[in-house]
């Protein structure tokens, strides 16, 4: 028997797949209504979500009140919906007297402020005791909600920068400044589009929402069991089919989903059994779907929402950063679709067997239509519509088409539920946006992002050599950036990133938009990154393997996000940043094969299994060609053929085992 198949995991053999979720997704941990109480509920998140359309729209608020009202209502939805935490006050039916309180003061302190937006306008920045009341518990209200819902880490994060507003006036040098009074601060973040109610919470409440809406009548109509029916067609017949097919349903998957973890249960729940049974390691098929789900979060035209995000932070086009993800994003699940197979050619597992593996024409017969709204809002976007308007218009798309079909049509009582799940799904992200909003309004009250700027610029200064000064500050961003993502949602690990770390890239002369792609990529990473590795944590969870083990894997399997963005920064063709033609074709073909060696080298395996020598060789090819320069291009190629050759003539001959 396998070694690693006897090790004592953390987690229960008998959890179930929705008691994990419910203990790594806190968007699952929402509590019990029946009857009556259900119905209400039901009622004020259909209300929510029509109200929502109605102010995206046709009744265009001020920017203060959209927003300041949206994170009101998302109040009253954490406390009506949340526990304290995962074990308490889960009884049916039940809220406790405290939340209903938290609920009630939520609401009001924002919504003080959307209905007196005019008279604090002309106020221009005098505010009155209960001005600054309301923005103090208004506050402290969010960051309840965001323990709640979100998590420590990011609560933690944000105080630490909150604290810095006080602290930083005893800190010497360039971090030091004046200081800034308490009411100064609270009134700053809580009343100006500079701290909650920034551009993340302008995100959230448009764009977010609206594609997390789209998202919901997409899984309501099916479309994730076509995705895994289809995968399971094209795939599952190949060598290490079940694995292949893993990748295949993640990747695909990513444009109904937003979080890595509830994209491992969704799909891992299916897939990661099959691959057990087909001879996987545990630790290895957990490995799998933790790194293809956490893939999800960078495939084009959605990146996990953050897109939105980019785009409003930079000013780059959405349409342009969708489109700067195509490669990177390709490569990425290459290099783990081709690892799987090194991995099967290596313990010499097959694929499933012909009875199990469904016919592709029927499954596109039957419900290939729903892939006609996906194709939609790609046309719209591509068009020129706004990612809002395009996503309306993808959603009526996603209506018609599920009518065409009993099975996939979607009558009154589908319908309310889809726009149930709209508000449920945006709680999370309107959360960790409004809180993450915090950071960027401490940054720009004190300058903070120019100190750091400053303070790397000066830890390289002695570095004359312009390339390796860059790559150390790359490598500094790098993990500043795996830590900062450590147990946070995507969209508030981004604005991390482009407050802290993406302007270092950009003064260091990096493109804009590949610098805030470069810590984009690595916040993603934090999802399978040990010790903090949630996306690994589930997948060990549903393998019954060992998350740490899994974790490492996962690192293995997607290493392509790791050593990528190093590349797309010195050469930004890769993003299609002034790209040629004929220089993204070689980017992309030289890209391809260097991840298929980088793979290899890693797997040990090619033709047959590798020496450690020939692993080293194919790893060294393998980074000399996703780099796209000529000569890099020239040597790699040789260096591989060479491999090729070796391994097919010579390693048998000399008695190397195969």
């Amino acid at each position: 028997m396998d070694k690693e198949n006897d090790i004592t995991n953390d987690f229960d053999e008998n959890i179930s797949e929705e008691e994990l979720l419910e203990e790594l997704d806190k968007n699952s941990r929402t509590r019990n209504f029946e009857g009556i109480p259900k119905l209400i509920v039901r009622a004020l998140c259909v209300g929510f979500t029509l109200y929502m359309i109605l102010i995206n729209t046709i009744w265009l608020l001020p920017p203060q009140v959209h927003r300041a009202s949206f994170v009101g209502l998302i109040m009253l939805f954490v406390f009506l919906l949340y526990p304290i935490n995962k074990n308490k006050n889960r009884k049916t039916n039940h809220i406790p007297w405290y939340d209903a309180i938290f609920a009630i003061i939520g609401v009001a302190c924002f919504f003080y402020y959307a209905f007196n937006f005019e008279t604090i306008a002309r106020a221009q920045m005098t505010f009155t005791t209960i001005d600054l009341v309301v923005a103090v518990i208004g506050i402290t209200i969010l960051f309840i909600s965001c323990k709640r819902v979100v998590g420590l880490p990011l609560v933690i994060v944000v105080l630490v920068f909150l604290a810095y507003t006080w602290f930083g006036r005893f800190i010497p040098g360039q971090f030091g400044h004046a200081g800034f009074r308490f009411e100064r601060v609270f009134t700053f973040l809580f009343y100006t589009t500079e701290g909650v109610i920034g551009i993340p919470t302008q995100v959230a409440s448009t764009f977010i929402f609206v594609f997390m809406l789209f998202g919901a009548f997409m899984a309501k109509t099916g479309i994730g069991q076509f995705f895994i029916d289809i995968s399971n067609a094209i795939a599952g017949k190949a060598t290490g089919g079940p694995a292949k097919m893993a990748v295949i349903v993640s990747a695909l998957g990513a444009t109904i989903s937003g979080s890595s973890v509830a994209n491992v249960v969704a799909s891992g729940s299916f897939t990661i059994p099959m691959m057990k049974r087909m001879g996987y390691n545990k630790n290895f098929a957990g490995a799998v779907e933790a790194s293809a789900s956490t893939g999800g979060q960078i495939v084009p035209p959605i990146l996990g929402a953050s897109a939105f995000l980019m785009a409003e932070i930079t000013g780059i086009p959405y349409s342009q950063i969708a489109l700067a993800a195509l490669i990177p994003s390709i490569l990425y699940f290459v290099t783990i679709f081709v690892a799987v197979h090194f991995e099967a050619k290596k313990k010499r597992l097959l694929g499933l067997p012909p009875e199990e593996i469904p016919k592709a024409w029927p499954i596109i017969l039957q419900k290939g239509q729903l892939c006609l709204a996906i194709i939609a809002i790609v046309v719209f976007l591509s068009i020129g519509f706004t990612p809002t308007r395009s996503a309306l218009y993808a959603i009526l798309v996603a209506i018609a088409v599920s009518m065409i079909r009993k099975d996939t049509r979607l009558n009154l009582t589908r319908f309310l539920e889809v726009l149930e799940s709209g508000a449920r799904n945006s709680i999370i992200v309107a959360v960790a946006c409004a809180t993450a909003g915090i950071i960027i309004g401490v940054v720009t009250m004190t300058g903070l992002g120019m100190a750091f700027v400053s303070s790397m610029l000066s830890l390289t200064y002695a570095i004359t050599n312009d390339a390796i000064r860059m790559l150390v500050v790359l490598i500094l961003c790098m993990f500043a950036s795996l830590i900062l993502g450590l147990g946070i949602p995507t969209t508030a690990k981004y604005v991390i990133m482009a407050t802290v770390t993406a302007p270092i890239l950009y003064m260091m002369g990096i493109p804009l938009l590949a610098a805030h792609m470069f810590v984009f990529y690595f916040g993603v990473d934090a999802d399978i990154t040990p010790p903090v590795a949630l996306a690994s944590y589930a997948a060990a969870g549903i393998a019954k393997g060992d998350p740490m083990k899994t974790s490492v894997i996962a690192v293995r399997l997607g290493i392509a996000a790791y050593l990528i963005p190093f590349f797309f920064v010195f050469n930004p063709q890769m993003l299609f940043i002034d790209a040629t033609a004929l220089g993204v074709v070689q980017l992309f073909i030289t890209g391809v094969v260097g991840v298929v060696c980088i793979a290899a080298g890693l797997s040990g395996y090619l033709l047959r299994p590798m020496m450690r020598f020939e692993r080293l060789l194919a790893i060294a090819a393998g980074l000399a060609l996703v780099d796209g320069g000529l000569l890099t291009d020239v040597i790699g190629v040789a260096v591989l053929v060479a491999l090729v050759l070796f391994q097919k003539f010579f390693s048998k001959d000399i008695g190397i085992p195969a």
